[in-house]
């Protein structure tokens, strides 16, 4: 596009003004993952010939080392922000922005990821032409504007929490030490298995108690941390990021009912349109994790992760294995 500059930022001083409504591509989020071990963010910046910005989208890049030497990825969480949809077509400015980041990082990083896009069609062409392959995913929403959460759910559900509630478990927000200690913990080790699950260092969840834009929270019962989760808010909306549960230790208490049930109660009562789950995961015909999230009343949606690998022959065996 004629009199278009893209420009990358890897420093908070270096970033012209920017609109932050969308939390996932924020300066807010560019500052917190600055701070974080193991994790360098990258602003792609469109700027027009007088030197206004008309989009932007972040990139963060993550460092594991969990089961190779060093694992590098790149993960952009949504198609950025725009600022003139009428003389700038998003789907322009996006691939502007994806070819920028592309050729900055595919060198650097073991692959780069897309994901959570707001339609499951949105930079289709794009991202096909930077060689990205797609991969079905799904993605479940709790609307949280048009009824309550308990308009949504089952007597037996109904019942499952009444009974946890009676028996003493609780959900509160983690504000002192000792509790955010517990959480991580928690966290960890729940998805020490789970090597698609990156956490963070806990520099991140301190940055995100610190913030107006998140909560964490943990679930109690005799005292004894059975649940967690991490949410952050976006235009409206509340995003279920990190949770972790001991469901087979207290199953009796239903952990992951609890801890999930009173973190939308909690949304719903910060007056948040929707519910997002962020990691549902692959449409598989039986996935007990979706099944679960669906018990809550939430519509499921499949939608594309994208995916582009560093070693040309990986990709191009990939694209071929998950080819339409």
């Amino acid at each position: 596009m004629n009199g278009l500059k893209t420009t990358i930022y890897r420093k908070t001083e270096d970033l012209p003004p920017l609109k932050d409504a969308n939390f996932f591509h924020s300066t807010r989020l560019f500052k917190m993952t600055r701070e974080t071990p193991r994790q360098k963010p990258y602003m792609v910046v469109v700027t027009n010939e007088q030197g206004e910005v008309v989009s932007h989208m972040l990139g963060i890049v993550r460092f594991r080392t969990f089961l190779f030497p060093l694992l590098v990825h790149c993960r952009v969480l949504g198609e950025g922000e725009y600022y003139n949809d009428d003389q700038y077509p998003r789907d322009q400015l996006f691939g502007l922005m994806l070819e920028a980041l592309t050729k900055a990082l595919s060198n650097r990083t073991s692959y780069l990821e897309v994901s959570n896009l707001s339609q499951k069609m949105t930079g289709y062409k794009q991202l096909k032409q930077q060689h990205f392959f797609p991969v079905h995913w799904m993605s479940i929403h709790n609307s949280l504007h048009r009824h309550a959460p308990e308009e949504r759910i089952s007597e037996k559900l109904q019942k499952r929490i009444d009974n946890a509630r009676q028996k003493g478990v609780t959900t509160n927000e983690v504000q002192t030490e000792e509790d955010f200690k517990a959480f991580s913990k928690l966290l960890r080790k729940h998805n020490f298995w789970k090597p698609k699950r990156y956490i963070p260092d806990d520099q991140f969840f301190r940055n995100i108690m610190s913030e107006e834009d998140g909560r964490l929270f943990v679930t109690k019962y005799h005292q004894r941390v059975i649940g967690c989760s991490a949410i952050v808010y976006s235009e409206g909306n509340a995003y279920l990021w990190y949770s972790a549960f001991r469901r087979k230790s207290y199953i009796h208490v239903h952990p992951d009912v609890m801890t999930i049930w009173d973190t939308m109660q909690d949304c719903y009562q910060r007056g948040c349109d929707h519910m997002c789950f962020m990691d549902v995961g692959l449409p598989f015909q039986k996935n007990p994790f979706r099944e679960f999230i669906l018990r809550f009343g939430g519509k499921e949606q499949s939608t594309f992760r994208w995916f582009r690998f560093g070693i040309r022959w990986i990709n191009r065996f990939l694209t071929w294995l998950y080819r339409e």
